[in-house]
C-alpha cells in the first residue's frame, strides 16, 4: 500500500480486464493510484521479476487493496462487491445473479482470452483479424440470445451489474477488430446505454494516465 493507504491499480490503458476493474472502483467511487504495466514496450512489462512477484500469471489487472493482491478481474470485481457492496453490482436475486455470472463468465472466460495479446501472438500476424472476428462473432451470437432474454436496461434487469463490466470493454475490443455489430442489436444497445454513465467514460482507454498521446480523448 502507498503512504496514503490507497489501493493501487496495475492496469494497461487497452486492457480490457483493466478496464472492467476500472469500471468498479469508479462506481463504488474508490479512491485508487495506477502503476502502468505495458503490455507492449520492453518486450512486454507484465513479463519483469517485479511484477511476476505481484501475479504470477503475468496478467493485468492486479490491485493492490487492504494489506492483500488480487489478480483476475472477476475475483477482484468480487472482492470490492463483498468489501464495498455500495453500490450492488451483484443482484441480490440468486437467479439474477447466476444470470450476472453467467454472462461475465461467457466474456472473461469464452471470449476474451481468444483474442487477446498473447493468443494472437501464437497465431500469426495475416491471421490475427480473422481469428479474433471469428472469437468474437462465436461468442456474440451466444451473448446477443441470452441477452434478448435476460436484459432490461442493461445486461440482467435495470441495475449495472458486472455483467455490463465485461459488456463494455469486449464491445470495444469488438470495434478495434472491426467486426459487424449489426447482428446484434440487443449488445450495441445496452453498450451505448452504458457508455453515457460517468463511471464508463472516466475508466475508459482513451483517459488513462498511460494512454498515448494519439489515442487520447
Amino acid at each position: 500500500m502507498t503512504e496514503s493507504g490507497k489501493p493501487i491499480l496495475y492496469s494497461y490503458f487497452r486492457s480490457s480486464c483493466s478496464w472492467r476493474v476500472r469500471i468498479a472502483l469508479a462506481l463504488k467511487s474508490i479512491d485508487y493510484e495506477t502503476i502502468p504495466i505495458n503490455l507492449i514496450k520492453d518486450g512486454g512489462q507484465q513479463f519483469s521479476e517485479e511484477f511476476q512477484k505481484l501475479n504470477p500469471m503475468k496478467q493485468v489487472p492486479a490491485l493492490k487493496i487492504d494489506g492483500t493482491i488480487i489478480g483476475q478481474s472477476l475475483a477482484i470485481i468480487e472482492y470490492l462487491e463483498e468489501t464495498r457492496p455500495t453500490p450492488r453490482l451483484l443482484p441480490q436475486d440468486p437467479k439474477k445473479r447466476a444470470h450476472v455470472r453467467m454472462i461475465s463468465d461467457l466474456i472473461a472466460s469464452g471470449i476474451q482470452p481468444l483474442q487477446n495479446l498473447s493468443v494472437l501472438k501464437e497465431v500469426g500476424q495475416e491471421n490475427q483479424l480473422t481469428w479474433a472476428q471469428e472469437a468474437i462473432n462465436f461468442g456474440f451470437n451466444a451473448l446477443e440470445q441470452i441477452l434478448q432474454t435476460t436484459a432490461g436496461k442493461y445486461c440482467v434487469g435495470n441495475e449495472v451489474s458486472m455483467a455490463d463490466l465485461c459488456l463494455v470493454p469486449q464491445v470495444a475490443n469488438a470495434e478495434r477488430f472491426k467486426v459487424d455489430l449489426t447482428p446484434y442489436p440487443t449488445i450495441s444497445r445496452i453498450n451505448k446505454s452504458l457508455l453515457a454513465l460517468e463511471a464508463f467514460q472516466v475508466s475508459h482507454p482513451c483517459r488513462q494516465p498511460d494512454t498515448p498521446p494519439e489515442l487520447r480523448a
